[in-house]
């Protein structure tokens, strides 16, 4: 194979060489004025005659198809509008430009000017009439114009997978007019934008492995971020009420159809709102989404227009939501309503609902967990994890004044909380086709997050559900100082040696000491949510240039 690309490489070298025989660049010039091939395909277009001429129109782009011989070539040309047939005449052309034509290879980019109409079986054709070479293309490009079939050669090769597969291009645009619309639905909301640092003293703001550098002209070792949050919250102690920030994060974990060690988050705060305001954010900010991706759930209906005087009738797409208000999205095999408002429903009575039992039910948790084969061994006791968090609990009496109120005790064992989550896991999530706001975690679930005031056992937090994907997170943020180092305390103390390369990031501390207002918090993975508005089954089909291993030599 190798030997066959090497040999059909030389052979484009060769023509190269042949172009610039006949006193052209292979690398072209500057080629004003062409219009997008889509626009093109929507003029009027009768067959060629020789009797009338139709629109005059002027292209460019690069050859995907070619049948060449004789007198007569066709090829086909492509640019992200679309793709259009060319018709190449020898009569219609110089004698360079059909010199030109005979050596183009699938690959070439070039221009044409001509004629636009239909041939006989009424296929949309630019007549060629000037022909400009602009690019030779060295390397062989697949045959197969509908798509390349190889998954790895497509991830490895994304620009050539953007030429000959549309849903490629397609979720590029679409990805960009998501975050587009993200932007502008916050701007206009009164959000801030901001920037904030990727190299970090400490891996703060999640519980995940991040990947490490070293900063030699200061001499320090420095952590890649592997959240937004801290940073954020800071702004909001310096005044930015609404402030967020859409960017890359990096967590030096697995990977799977919904991970990449490298992703894109969008985290926004709003000072004296909580987790109900987030709710009701999300839910216009993904609606705003949807609307600007549109639909998949298409019907056609039969339209009248005007042609050359006379009336005719044609079938025209319309999108499921401007017939019915509703806003239909596919994904899967499923198709999901997205139209407001969202289905809202508490934690707890979802457990119930497909677990059987109540949360708070530790022997009926334990049971349910035995019977669905969860690993339940050692996750009964939790002596281990209770003396190391006395431990932290002293350590952290030491740094906080003596009228301080004590550590509030996490009321229900960690290991009860551990089988609640991994049986939520398995019954509930793939259940929540959506979209579903869950709310009011276990609070030992979110101990970074306010508790109920009515309910300490339960957070103010939910997640955005959507065929059981997590695609939103937020919460009603802690805000006091005392409890937010002690609860960092216990982290660093449930965590063993070897796993943690956490820090308690004190200068944290020390700006919500100086008083964070109230807050409410949002997080969404923008990947998974562009994977789920373009039907798209894993995360690596909507990044443009996915971490893959090394390519075999």
């Amino acid at each position: 194979m190798a030997d066959e690309t090497t040999d059909l490489a030389e052979v484009r070298l060769q023509k190269l060489r042949q172009i610039e025989a006949l006193g052209l660049d292979p690398w072209g010039h500057r080629f004003d004025n062409a219009q997008p091939i889509g626009e093109i395909r929507k003029l009027p277009a009768d067959k060629f005659d020789d009797a009338k001429s139709g629109p005059k129109v002027r292209a460019a782009g690069r050859v995907v198809r070619a049948r060449t011989g004789g007198k007569l070539m066709w090829f086909e040309i492509w640019d992200q509008t679309g793709r259009v047939q060319l018709m190449v005449r020898v009569n219609k052309l110089t004698e360079t430009e059909w010199q030109v034509a005979q050596l183009l290879d699938l690959g070439d980019i070039i221009g044409v000017d001509g004629e636009f109409g239909t041939t006989k079986t009424g296929e949309l054709t630019i007549q060629v009439e000037k022909l400009t070479f602009l690019t030779k293309s060295l390397e062989p490009h697949p045959k197969d114009v509908y798509g390349m079939g190889d998954e790895e050669y497509r991830l490895r090769h994304r620009y050539l997978d953007m030429v000959y597969t549309p849903d490629t291009l397609r979720r590029a645009h679409q990805r960009v007019k998501i975050i587009r619309t993200i932007r502008n639905h916050l701007d206009a909301q009164g959000y801030m934008e901001v920037e904030t640092p990727t190299l970090h003293a400490i891996a703060g703001g999640a519980a995940a492995r991040p990947f490490e550098t070293h900063h030699n002209a200061l001499d320090i070792d420095l952590f890649v971020r592997i959240a937004l949050e801290l940073p954020l919250k800071r702004l909001l102690v310096g005044g930015i009420e609404k402030v967020y920030e859409l960017g890359r994060v990096f967590r030096n974990e697995g990977i799977s159809r919904k991970h990449n060690p490298e992703f894109t988050m969008l985290e926004l705060y709003q000072s004296y709102g909580d987790y109900q305001t987030m709710m009701d954010l999300t839910e216009g900010l993904i609606v705003a989404c949807v609307d600007v991706v549109g639909p998949t759930a298409t019907v056609n209906l039969d339209e009248e227009y005007e042609d050359k005087g006379e009336k005719k009738t044609r079938a025209v797409p319309h999108r499921v939501y401007d017939l019915h208000g509703e806003r239909h999205l596919r994904f899967g095999e499923k198709v999901v309503n997205f139209n407001p408002p969202f289905q809202r429903a508490k934690y707890g009575d979802l457990f119930k609902e497909h677990v059987g039992c109540d949360m708070t039910d530790e022997a009926a948790v334990l049971a349910a967990a035995r019977a669905a084969n969860i690993a339940t061994e050692g996750k009964d006791k939790t002596t281990n994890y209770a003396e190391k968090l006395n431990l932290a609990y002293k350590k952290v009496a030491q740094t906080v004044p003596a009228d301080a109120q004590p550590p509030r005790e996490i009321t229900t064992p960690k290991a009860h909380v551990v089988l609640v989550q991994e049986l939520f896991e398995k019954f509930v999530e793939d259940a929540l086709v959506g979209p579903v706001f869950v709310y009011d975690y276990p609070s030992p679930l979110c101990p970074l997050t306010k508790r109920k005031r009515e309910n300490p056992a339960i957070a103010e937090r939910f997640e955005l559900y959507v065929h059981g994907m997590e695609l939103a997170n937020a919460y009603t943020e802690l805000n006091d100082p005392i409890t937010q180092e002690q609860t960092f305390s216990q982290q660093l103390a449930g965590l063993s040696d070897d796993d943690s390369m956490a820090k308690m990031d004190h200068d944290f501390i020390r700006a919500l000491r100086h008083g964070m207002p109230p807050a409410g918090g949002l997080g969404i993975g923008i990947d998974r949510l562009v994977m789920l508005l373009t039907n798209t089954q894993t995360i690596r089909d909507v990044i443009l240039f996915p971490l893959l291993r090394p390519e075999q030599k």
